[in-house]
């Protein structure tokens, strides 16, 4: 049984699957009003230290990127145009092969040239995560976007992290409006 939850909110996936060994973490959006211009956002994964700092520009997992150095965490590629009301991007994280020094892995999206097509998670909506059994196919956890964005250009949706021996999911929900760019830098990727 899937976990709704809120902006904050956090589930312990261990408890709920006690023999979970791999994720799927899906993410998907609606297109609310259009500026004439195909919206691409793009979802990624940054695999984080201790320290909530990224292990190394390689450890962050994008279109670009589409596997962790270890191949713990993979990204099943880009979504140019999205927006149909499912599972729009897809990052699958083997829980068993992910390094001890990984504590958490967040989850961001980001629309595509965003300041040149003018568009923003304003004129998005729908907007979710969710967390899925890879053996079973069943959901565990969601965290559907409800809160009203304007400007921001990208968004955490939310962080897979250990905690005492168990692998728990966290609803974040916090927008930027420096886009990939600004998330990139707050968890130390060189974006040159």
């Amino acid at each position: 049984m899937s976990v709704s939850l809120s902006k904050g909110g956090n589930v312990s996936l261990s408890k709920a699957a006690p023999h979970l060994t791999a994720v799927t973490v899906a993410l998907g959006w609606q297109v609310r009003a259009s500026t004439g211009t195909d919206y691409d956002l793009d979802a990624s994964a940054l695999a984080l230290g201790p320290d909530h700092k990224i292990l190394s520009d390689a450890h962050f997992v994008f279109f670009n990127n589409l596997r962790s150095p270890d191949g713990s965490i993979e990204h099943l590629g880009d979504n140019l145009v999205g927006g149909a009301g499912g599972d729009d991007e897809q990052i699958n994280v083997d829980l068993v092969a992910v390094p001890p020094s990984v504590s958490s892995i967040v989850f961001a999206v980001s629309i595509y040239e965003a300041d040149l097509r003018r568009q923003n998670f304003g004129q998005v909506r729908g907007a979710f995560i969710r967390v899925v059994d890879q053996a079973t196919g069943t959901e565990l956890t969601r965290f559907d976007l409800t809160e009203e964005a304007s400007t921001e250009t990208a968004m955490v949706f939310g962080e897979l992290y250990r905690y005492q021996g168990e692998w728990k999911f966290r609803a974040i929900g916090q927008g930027y409006a420096s886009g990939l760019r600004g998330i990139a830098t707050d968890f130390g990727v060189n974006v040159g």
